[in-house]
């Protein structure tokens, strides 16, 4: 696809948290009027814009990606967006456990229990832990908790929070996101005790370096993204 070169000069924010392009407010792909829910983030799409050069990079403007998410797919859609996060918080990466090596075991433990014992008091959700990789439904209590938990979430977080969630294969951790509960670099790193016990053991790939790399950026974004939604 060819880059849609900069048509604007001018990028201000309005007074309901909007994005201006010369005193044009910018809409969604589903023409939408782009309105952000605090200034905070208002001001962070409207740096995205003004970041543009010659030619438009839609790649490098997450935040507004974000947004138009947000407002042309969860808002009309949400009732499907919630069934999509709960099937993931049905099989949550952290709920899956090694029974060998001991020093995975370890790792597992260290990293996810803190992760499910959250979940347990923060948001009465008792999800269960099992070894292997055999599916596992979690309790009804615990995907009911979940649910109500999202509840308290406006379209732009849980935007945010179901790109955090396939980013890093676990529900639990992005609701922990969403409450500030941990921070993105150490939801990160929780995130890939897996892969990063298995390039001790045989390597870094290079591709797949570069892969992860990418991943990570975007999951910083992302983080930055929903704590500006209440900022």
């Amino acid at each position: 696809m060819t880059a849609r070169r900069r048509f604007y000069k001018t990028v201000t924010t309005t007074n309901d948290f909007g994005i201006a392009l010369d005193g044009r407010t910018v809409k969604t792909p589903s023409k939408a009027p782009l309105l952000l829910p605090t200034r905070a983030l208002a001001e962070a799409v409207a740096a995205e814009w003004d970041a543009q050069g010659e030619k438009i990079d839609p790649a490098s403007m997450l935040f507004t990606k974000l947004a138009n998410t947000a407002i042309d797919r969860v808002r009309p859609l949400r009732a499907n967006i919630v069934a999509e996060v709960l099937d993931y918080a049905n099989s949550d990466l952290v709920c899956y456990r090694a029974d060998s090596p001991d020093d995975l075991v370890k790792r597992h433990a260290a990293a996810w229990d803190p992760v499910v014992d959250w979940a347990r008091t923060a948001l009465d959700a008792p999800f269960a832990v099992t070894t292997g990789i055999i599916h596992k439904p979690q309790p009804e209590a615990a995907l009911r908790a979940y649910e109500v938990a999202m509840a308290g979430l406006n379209d732009f977080e849980l935007s945010a929070h179901h790109t955090l969630m396939s980013l890093s294969g676990s529900a639990l951790i992005a609701m922990m996101l969403a409450r500030r509960a941990i921070s993105a670099e150490a939801a990160w790193t929780a995130v890939h005790v897996d892969e990063d016990f298995q390039i001790e053991q045989w390597g870094e790939d290079e591709e797949a370096s570069v892969r992860r790399a990418a991943r990570h950026t975007e999951f910083l974004g992302a983080s930055r993204f929903l704590a500006l939604c209440r900022d």
